[in-house]
């Protein structure tokens, strides 16, 4: 027990925060993983509402138009924000990730992302694993196997350990003091 201010604060962690047993040692933690979960958790949850309330909405406001085209049209753009939103702020959103652990004595990472039903998913690879795009990609800094990842470098507390993910500390055209 320590005391800070006149407060007592308790910890009952037998490692430190920035350990996980499992895991490793945490080397990132992304700063958008709440944004991130609580978009999708929003458009799940209107998507479900939306599946739920129409049925009720079509019979109350006597939409039961005779046009065929029309009916066609309205269930249509109903079906695109319903299944086609979700869907795609999952497939934008799959590869960011939230924390990420280094264990040095396997040298391995550990990748936690969010999968499609916002469950923390953890991808385990090796440094070897890593490719770095040649080209550019949105939303893809770099692939662990063939998963692609985003990640900020800035984030990164040490830039060494960015540097040894990616693979620059093993390039000889990149020197770390540059």
């Amino acid at each position: 027990v320590t005391s800070f201010q006149g407060v007592a604060v308790r910890s009952l962690s037998t490692s430190s925060p920035h350990e996980h047993p499992e895991h490793g040692r945490l080397v990132y933690k992304g700063n958008l993983a709440k944004v991130v979960f609580g978009v999708k958790f929003f458009s799940y949850s209107t998507s479900i509402f939306n599946l739920f309330m129409m049925p009720y909405i079509m019979l109350k406001s006597g939409l039961g138009v005779e046009s065929l085209l029309l009916q066609a049209a309205f269930y249509g753009v109903i079906g695109v924000f319903t299944f086609v939103t979700p869907v795609t702020l999952h497939i934008l959103t799959k590869g960011y990730v939230v924390r990420l652990y280094y264990k040095d004595e396997l040298d391995t990472y550990t990748a936690i992302t969010y999968n499609a039903i916002l469950a923390e998913k953890a991808t385990v690879f090796h440094q070897k694993d890593v490719k770095i795009p040649d080209i550019t990609k949105m939303f893809t800094t770099f692939y662990a196997k063939t998963k692609s990842m985003l990640v900020n470098p800035t984030l990164f507390p040490d830039p060494q350990d960015y540097s040894h993910l990616m693979g620059y500390d093993k390039s000889p055209f990149f020197k770390l003091e540059e």
